[in-house]
């Protein structure tokens, strides 16, 4: 038996995240791919890019301290190999390149800012084919601060993909009339893709999701239903933002950005008629390990 230990650092709009997870290797099987730690910083890059239009002076660095802290961790895990990957407040970011070489400069970590079609390439090279059932339609909903990556899958097979700059942190800087508008793009291009098939099911990852499906007391694997999802945006949209962190122990940063999520996860099972939602507990930082372990980032 071999054990490798590989490292994923996720730059979301959200948060910062290090995954360090551990690969065992046995003669004869499969590569089993277990989490050993993750670390999440609430350093909110989104408010930031999507506002001012650049990474703030504070942001920077309080996100070189983070790179700083998580090559700590990463040496003291043991770590032989990782990859960092920026999305959508970075690319958004005026500065966003500035931000790389500086952190380069200051830490040696070297950070891809990747795009919409790439991040939702490397999500679904996750454990997704265990989950999906090879006759089955899933539509694939992974929401983050700045954008949201949609896929559909039919018959094992990816059908289409896109990414939407839809996120949490974006719809609550946002005017609602803007809102509006990008939630009737979603909506049109849901309903376009979705329309040839029968009994679609969501998968959704995601912060806010995995802790919706925390809170519901479900046992892994088993799905969410519409109403009962419905039945929580109520419930969380009533609530004001400090009877959020006071009566459900939200973190603040999470507080906020949970009704939003919870209303894309909502529409995205809306328009394409699906009646229930599977959460996995998978994301871009375990779609990075694999793609490393794989050889398929570079």
């Amino acid at each position: 038996m071999k054990i490798k230990k590989y490292g994923a650092i996720d730059i979301g709009s959200n948060a910062v995240r290090l995954l360090v997870a551990n690969v065992v290797e046995e003669k004869d099987k499969e590569p089993k791919f277990k989490k050993s730690s993750l670390v999440r910083v609430p350093i909110r890059l989104g408010a930031d890019a999507f506002v001012e239009g650049h990474i703030t002076e504070n942001n920077i660095h309080r996100m070189i301290e983070a790179m700083k802290a998580f090559k700590l961790l990463m040496n003291v895990h043991g770590v032989e190999k990782y990859k960092a990957c920026a999305t959508s407040a970075m690319r958004e970011a005026s500065n966003g390149q500035e931000v790389v070489e500086q952190v380069l400069k200051d830490t040696d970590i070297d950070i891809e800012i990747i795009d919409g079609k790439k991040e939702a390439a490397i999500i679904s090279s996750t454990d997704l084919n265990q989950l999906i059932e090879s006759d089955a339609t899933y539509l694939y909903v992974d929401v983050g601060g700045g954008s949201t990556e949609f896929t559909l899958f039919s018959n094992g097979r990816i059908v289409n993909s896109k990414s939407f700059k839809i996120g949490t942190v974006r719809l609550i800087n946002n005017k609602k009339s803007e809102n509006k508008i990008l939630f009737k793009k979603v909506q049109k291009w849901i309903e376009e893709n979705t329309k040839d098939f029968k009994r679609i099911s969501l998968i959704g990852s995601g912060g806010n999701i995995n802790k919706i499906f925390k809170m519901s007391g479900r046992e892994m694997g088993r799905p969410i239903s519409y109403i009962y999802l419905n039945a929580q945006y109520q419930f969380l949209k009533k609530m004001t933002y400090k009877e959020r962190i006071s009566e459900l122990s939200l973190n603040p940063d999470r507080a906020d950005v949970i009704v939003p999520a919870t209303k894309i996860y909502l529409s995205a099972m809306k328009w394409s008629g699906a009646r229930k939602i599977y959460v996995p507990k998978i994301g871009l930082s375990d779609g990075i390990i694999k793609s490393l372990y794989y050889n398929r980032l570079h």
